[in-house]
């Protein structure tokens, strides 16, 4: 029995082993077969989903390129348009200038006709006058023919007699005549010129030394006057010995005069002065204290005008120490003209009329701002203003224009450049107009009615005018009085009166104008 149950439990187990052979290798058979169909449903479900997106890429393909041939088509017609426009305005053009040439032809050949025919009349009339001419030459022969005749001898015969008798004649009395003339005329403008000197030293010397070496300071009261003076005039011993001025303290109420011929020190001495009356400390050692702060303010004002010029003229870099002199005429007049105003406007008309000219509008302005520069040192360096700048300008290296029209400005050396001759011109602009300087308007109306009397006065003139503030004289003259050869011995007749009788500014033009009208009305 129990080998029964062994042998039992052995098939059994014999059979479920073959059992799980079999089902082992059904599995191993069926796995890949299942994993071939899930394989080839995955894949029919991709191959379908992408003829699905291949269809849609496709549509929208479609689409996308019948867009852009619509806006590429729709470019060109816009395009084919514009085109179509340009040449319709180009052919509307053409015609226009077509049409105008055509004007023009019709025009020349109507202008052509014309000369033509005016030609033709010249020739003929040319020919007339030769004819008249040749008849008119034959008369006049025949009558000199005749006059030789009579006279036994020949026209040039006739003129060299004549010349050699009044020759003859005259020759020694009009050497003689010449001589005494030219003596005379010597000897009276030497008298004419001393005496003009002397009056005009006389009768100007005070004002303008006046006006060129005092400063009048002020005082709140008459007893300010012995607190500037001092103990033992201690006080203004000091003022005089630091600034080299003198103080003039006389009769005159709450003034006192400061004197001194260079006009920086003078200012220094005016600005020291009116500080020491406003603090009222007055001492030594205070006055020596404000004496040198003034002179520095000073100092710093001189150097900022300079620039100030310079930067309004916009110039190019100037040596800063030449600068100083420019800005040392602010404080220097001349004929109550102050120095620097002149420079700058000297300098900016000759920039306008180098500009004018096609020249450096630059270089003109430098030369005419420098121009009067030596005035800035004339009481510091012997010789006059114009070789002082001279020398100014060579030290600090100033190009060969600007030294020539410092140098030729007054006429002293000629003018190599044309800029030299604007700044004469410029300077002369500048001091001769009216208001510039000191004269007035009473002293100027004068002058101006003077000019117009002098010219009255001849005989057959009409009418005068003095223009451009009496630099320019223009007189009207009768023509049936006065002939070509009298205008012009008219003019020099008045420009020697003016010469001799009259002083004035630069230079005055007399114009003589003789003019002739025939004049018909037609009724």
């Amino acid at each position: 029995m129990v080998v029964f149950l062994d042998t039992m439990h052995v098939v059994l187990s014999i059979i479920f082993a073959v059992a799980g052979l079999i089902i082992g290798g059904l599995i191993v058979f069926l796995i890949p077969v299942f994993r071939k169909y899930r394989a080839d449903n995955t894949a029919s479900k991709i191959i379908r989903e992408a003829e699905i997106k291949a269809e849609h890429i496709q549509k929208n393909a479609k689409l996308d390129g019948k867009q852009a041939a619509f806006e590429l088509k729709q470019e060109a017609e816009k395009e084919i348009k514009e085109k179509k426009s340009e040449i319709a305005a180009l052919e509307n053009k053409l015609s226009q200038r077509e049409q105008g040439i055509d004007r023009r032809d019709a025009a020349l050949i109507q202008k052509e006709n014309t000369l033509d025919e005016k030609s033709e009349a010249i020739n003929r009339r040319t020919k007339e006058l030769d004819k008249k001419e040749a008849a008119l030459q034959t008369k006049i022969d025949g009558i000199i023919a005749e006059l030789e005749q009579v006279a036994q001898m020949s026209v040039q015969e006739a003129k060299d007699e004549l010349f050699k008798r009044v020759e003859s004649k005259i020759s020694k009395e009009i050497a003689a005549f010449i001589k005494n003339k030219e003596e005379e005329a010597k000897e009276q403008s030497d008298e004419k010129a001393k005496e003009l000197l002397g009056l005009a030293l006389s009768k100007y010397a005070q004002d303008v030394t006046t006006e060129r070496t005092v400063s009048v300071v002020p005082l709140p009261s008459d007893e300010m006057k012995g607190r500037i003076i001092g103990r033992e005039g201690r006080n203004i011993r000091s003022f005089e010995q630091l600034l080299g001025v003198d103080l003039i303290i006389d009769d005159t109420p709450e003034v006192i005069t400061i004197s001194c011929f260079d006009p920086i020190r003078r200012e220094i001495a005016r600005l020291s002065l009116e500080a020491l009356i406003k603090d009222g400390r007055i001492q030594p050692g205070r006055i020596e204290e404000i004496v040198e702060k003034c002179r520095k303010e000073v100092q710093e004002s001189i150097h900022k005008a300079g620039q100030d010029a310079a930067f309004k003229l916009g110039l190019p870099r100037i040596n800063k120490d030449l600068l100083d002199f420019v800005g040392r005429l602010k404080y220097r007049t001349s004929y109550g003209q102050n120095a620097l105003d002149h420079s700058i406007e000297v300098a900016y008309l000759s920039g306008i009329m180098a500009a004018e000219l096609g020249l450096d509008e630059n270089l003109a302005k430098r030369a005419g701002l420098l121009h009067d520069v030596g005035k800035a040192a004339d009481f510091e360096m012997d010789g006059s203003h114009v070789e002082i700048g001279s020398r100014l300008a060579k030290k600090y290296g100033e190009p060969e224009v600007v030294i020539n029209a410092i140098e030729s400005h007054h006429g002293d050396v000629p003018a190599k450049f044309i800029i030299s001759n604007i700044v004469q011109a410029a300077d002369t602009l500048s001091a001769a107009r009216p208001g510039a300087r000191s004269e007035i308007l009473e002293n100027y109306i004068k002058r101006i009615e003077k000019l117009e009397e002098i010219c009255n006065s001849y005989e057959g003139v009409s009418q005068s005018y003095a223009m451009q503030s009496g630099r320019e004289l223009r007189v009207m003259v009768i023509p049936e009085k006065v002939d070509d050869v009298g205008a012009y011995k008219l003019a020099r007749e008045i420009k020697e009166r003016i010469e001799n009788e009259m002083t004035y500014p630069g230079q005055i033009k007399v114009s003589v104008i003789r003019e002739y009208r025939a004049i018909e009305t037609a009724k």
